[in-house]
């Protein structure tokens, strides 16, 4: 299916409900018990630093787990699924120094997330699925000093970071990604980086994909780790034709709510959800229950709040399954009339 076809379809389908995104992929991997041979596989067997951990790289030597993973979501309803790149720029992937591999680490991932979901879409033409490229917020930050002592160092430019975006951007889109979801947004100047080099994507290929971006309110003073409020950044990155803008990650749905009511009224686009398992226990894992998140979900729903939900970290398909049936029949956000001060 063309990518014109496919976003007319995505239009289509938010208009008339609210549509649900996929759940976490590393609690799903963890399950696998993967050791570092399996990691590897047989093309980075010889590889010379550890590769235990990249999940990204599953793409390339574990394919059928991950396409395992995309289906268990989508028989759970969902109808976003993301792709396996959180970490596939080279910025990220330089950790394993894997940074040559970085384009076909997002075409692959894109395919096998494109396969999955038109199996699904071919099994229930009413009910299309679509593809989200998945963009990571990196392990380097443009606007914050790694440095104590040095506050006015930065480890990498704002050029690194729109080049190291484009190539993966580029990746996803000829992968055959429907969207483009610049997620887990913890600095804004990383944020404009993405945007950027998407913006000089399109410019350079003559196509275009909705773009999508998730921000993170590291904690309950309300702000991005780079110090932006709700209002802030969403009027940051408003200059950007967006599809959607939401939250997720580091809080729980509960304690994401006065975030999200807030730009719920401020944005002039779609809005989306897709929090962590509540917060997280003494040992770093997540004890919400799907039936507990699904009811808190299902709440932003009837409150008009949201378009696109979902889950993060801790979440699984069995959260998604009771997301789905909770907010299947609520009438999706309607988008308000903002006006322009200019």
């Amino acid at each position: 299916m063309s990518t014109f076809n496919q976003t007319q379809l995505l239009h289509k389908a938010i208009q008339n409900r609210i549509l649900v995104i996929d759940g976490a992929m590393g609690t799903m991997i963890q399950r696998y018990n993967l050791t570092e041979a399996d990691f590897r596989g047989s093309r980075f067997a010889a590889h010379t630093h550890d590769l235990k951990g990249n999940n990204d790289l599953l793409c390339l030597t574990q394919p059928h787990i991950i396409a395992e993973i995309h289906k268990a979501y989508l028989s759970a309803g969902a109808d976003i699924i993301e792709t396996n790149t959180f970490n596939s720029t080279t910025i990220s992937q330089a950790d394993y120094h894997l940074q040559h591999i970085v384009y076909e680490l997002n075409v692959a991932a894109a395919q096998i997330a494109r396969l999955a979901a038109d199996e699904f879409t071919q099994q229930n033409p009413h009910k299309p699925r679509f593809v989200a490229g998945a963009i990571g917020p990196t392990n380097q930050t443009c606007s914050i000093s790694p440095d104590v002592n040095q506050p006015g160092y930065r480890a990498v430019t704002f050029d690194q970071m729109r080049l190291a975006y484009y190539e993966q951007a580029k990746g996803l889109m000829d992968g055959g990604a429907d969207a483009l979801l610049v997620e887990t947004v913890f600095d804004t100047l990383n944020c404009k980086a993405a945007l950027y080099a998407i913006m000089d994507l399109f410019e350079d290929t003559g196509k275009q994909l909705p773009i999508m971006v998730s921000f993170t309110i590291t904690d309950q003073s309300g702000r991005t780790l780079s110090g932006q409020t709700v209002e802030a950044f969403y009027n940051s990155v408003s200059h950007v034709p967006l599809f959607s803008i939401g939250l997720n990650c580091a809080l729980g749905a509960a304690e994401m709510r006065p975030y999200l009511a807030e730009l719920s009224h401020i944005a002039a686009c779609y809005t989306s959800c897709y929090p962590n398992a509540g917060l997280p226990n003494a040992f770093g894992g997540y004890d919400q229950t799907p039936h507990e998140m699904c009811l808190i979900i299902e709440e932003f729903a009837a409150s008009g709040l949201v378009n696109i939900v979902g889950g993060c970290c801790g979440t699984t398909p069995s959260h998604i399954a009771h997301i789905v049936q909770h907010v299947q029949h609520i009438t999706p956000r309607r988008l308000p009339i903002v006006e322009s001060v200019f």
